[in-house]
C-alpha cells in the first residue's frame, strides 16, 4: 500500500509541474509579448509570444502524459485503465502534433530545410 501511495504522490507532482510549467511559459510569453508591444514591436512580440506558449504546451503536455504512464502501469495496470491512458496519450500526441505543425509550418516527422541543406552536402 505503501508503493501506491508514493506513485499517487509522484504522479499528483507530474501533473502540478506540468501545470506549472504550462502557466509558467504562458506568464513569461505574456510578459515578453507586453515589453515588446512597448517598444513598438508588437508584430515580433507575437510571434515571440507563441513560439514561448507553443514550447510551454509541448513540454507540459509531456510532462503530464508522463505522469499518466506512471500512475497507470505502477498502480492499476488493469485493461481499462491502458486503454483510457492509450486515449489519453493518443489525444495529447495529436495535440503535440498540431502545435508543432503551427509553430513550425511542418509534420514532426518532415525534415526540416537545415536538414535537407546538410544532406546535400
Amino acid at each position: 500500500m505503501e508503493l501506491q501511495k508514493l506513485v499517487n504522490t509522484i504522479g499528483e507532482l507530474g501533473d502540478l509541474s506540468g501545470v506549472l510549467i504550462i502557466a509558467t511559459g504562458f506568464i513569461w510569453g505574456a510578459a515578453r509579448f507586453l515589453l515588446s508591444v512597448m517598444k513598438g514591436q508588437a508584430g515580433t512580440g507575437y510571434k515571440d509570444f507563441r513560439l514561448q506558449l507553443v514550447r510551454a504546451l509541448l513540454l507540459g503536455l509531456e510532462v503530464l502524459v508522463a505522469s499518466d504512464i506512471i500512475r497507470t502501469v505502477a498502480v492499476s495496470p488493469s485493461l481499462s485503465s491502458v486503454a483510457i491512458l492509450a486515449a489519453i496519450v493518443l489525444i495529447r500526441t495529436f495535440l503535440s502534433w498540431s502545435l508543432i505543425l503551427e509553430s513550425e509550418g511542418r509534420w514532426p516527422w518532415q525534415r526540416t530545410n537545415a536538414d535537407r541543406a546538410a544532406s546535400d552536402i
